[in-house]
């Protein structure tokens, strides 16, 4: 399951080379992923609504080339994992499929009133997307 979103790099997001600083990356890659989510039905509304918080555990990502100033890239989130942790992988290209950035987050399901770990992702998103990955014809495992 993947979802993409277009993004014009802004002067702000600069650094003093002339590029987009590497930190701003991650704002991109957040974009593409609330837009996946939401694509199944569980936005971070519903994740708090649902009794769950998911805060990034882990991430990972290569630099392939910098952006610069008014490039307008495809960010495209794809969701691996979703029955235990929420494992999504990112690239980020421009229109002629140029490679710029590959990467990963890794969320992890933590009850909303305790802030303690749980074992294993709500039924509710799980079946959410199961339902999206059947109405889509893509294979659920």
């Amino acid at each position: 399951m993947t979802a993409e979103v277009l993004v014009r790099v802004p002067f702000f997001d600069l650094d003093p080379a002339g590029v987009a600083w590497h930190g701003r990356y991650f704002q991109y890659l957040e974009l593409a992923r609330c837009t996946l989510f939401e694509g199944f039905n569980y936005s971070y509304d519903e994740m708090e609504e649902s009794g769950y918080l998911w805060p990034v555990a882990d991430t990972t990502v290569r630099y392939v080339r910098p952006l610069t100033l008014n490039q307008e890239v495809r960010v495209t989130a794809c969701l691996r994992e979703w029955e235990l942790r929420l494992v999504v992988d990112y690239k980020i290209e421009d229109d002629d499929g140029v490679l710029y950035t590959k990467a990963r987050t890794v969320q992890v399901p933590v009850d909303a009133t305790t802030h303690e770990l749980t074992l294993g992702s709500p039924q509710k998103l799980v079946d959410n997307v199961v339902r999206s990955l059947q109405a889509a014809g893509l294979p659920t495992e």
